[in-house]
């Protein structure tokens, strides 16, 4: 399976990072996440059977940060 990647903005330090980990890590069908302060992205092992993206674009909005939309790999 290929990763998911996602695009954050408003990230700027690695408290951000964590935060946008943990809320990433809480949802259904994420096994694994990986957040890149740098270049804005986080890439996300899922269970494709469990994962919602409306529901990782309100966690993301939620956390603080702005879901700036998915990224083929």
């Amino acid at each position: 399976m290929n990763p998911l990647i996602l695009k954050i903005g408003g990230m700027s330090c690695q408290h951000c990072v964590d935060h946008v980990t943990k809320a990433l890590q809480e949802l259904a069908g994420v096994t694994a996440v990986s957040v890149d302060l740098s270049s804005g992205r986080a890439t996300l092992e899922i269970e494709e059977a469990y994962f919602n993206m409306d529901e990782a674009a309100e966690a993301i909005s939620e956390a603080g940060y702005d879901f700036l939309g998915q990224i083929e790999p």
